[in-house]
């Protein structure tokens, strides 16, 4: 329930994060009293509320349906193993459903909002690429991770067709899924910097010199 919970709750704070950029860029008069302190707790509260509805309304279904018999079995550590009512499996088609049509509709329209905004406010045909090239970064990071409202259902499907490679779907699910998304912040934030580029560029290349070096006096003691 903890894990079903952090992931449902990324898109949603991504979704969160592209509406604060689309006030402060197309709103910059109103940013000050719209993205408040109070504001952003409430943000928080429905996040947390709707990424929670989902485990929770598992865990109360299967409490009613099962018998206490249940939870003392031992089972693998798999969702369709501890959640097997069908009524489950339709219920949380019908929330990833939703979210993932929520959390698109707010994406395409904040990020062609942004795009226009500063393409209309920029006399630099440079900072519009630029803008534009961080923003399509941000899309492709943002789709992967929307992907956990279509893993599951897709994740089942392909199990149930393919038995035999159930550990390689899981696997390529949880490293397009889970990581890559999470390790394109740090690409996004880091290497758009110029001056972190720089240094990190440098560091490159002095750690190839130190690789690529030969020292001839190191040489001739290794073949005494």
């Amino acid at each position: 329930m903890t894990a079903v919970f952090t992931t449902r709750s990324t898109p949603l704070i991504l979704a969160g994060m592209a509406v604060e950029r689309f006030i402060s860029i197309c709103f910059p008069l109103h940013f000050s009293y719209m993205c408040t302190v109070p504001h952003t707790l409430l943000l928080i509260g429905v996040i947390l509320i709707l990424a929670a509805t989902p485990p929770i309304t598992d865990l109360l279904i299967i409490v009613i349906k099962e018998p206490p018999s249940f939870f003392h079995s031992v089972i693998s550590c798999d969702h369709s193993l501890l959640f097997p009512d069908s009524s489950i499996y339709y219920k949380n088609c019908v929330f990833d459903g939703l979210y993932l049509s929520f959390v698109a509709l707010i994406l395409l329209y904040t990020y062609c909002k942004i795009m226009l905004t500063a393409q209309a406010a920029s006399t630099s045909l440079a900072s519009v690429k630029r803008a534009r090239n961080t923003v399509l970064l941000h899309g492709v990071q943002l789709l992967l991770c929307m992907l956990t409202f279509v893993v599951p259902s897709l994740q089942a499907a392909l199990i149930s067709i393919f038995p035999q490679l159930i550990k390689e779907i899981r696997y390529v699910f949880f490293l397009v899924v889970y990581i890559i998304p999470r390790f394109m912040s740090p690409v996004i934030y880091g290497f758009r910097d110029e001056l972190f580029r720089k240094y990190w560029f440098r560091y490159l290349s002095r750690q190839s010199l130190k690789i690529n070096r030969v020292r001839p006096g190191t040489l001739k003691d290794t073949y005494r």
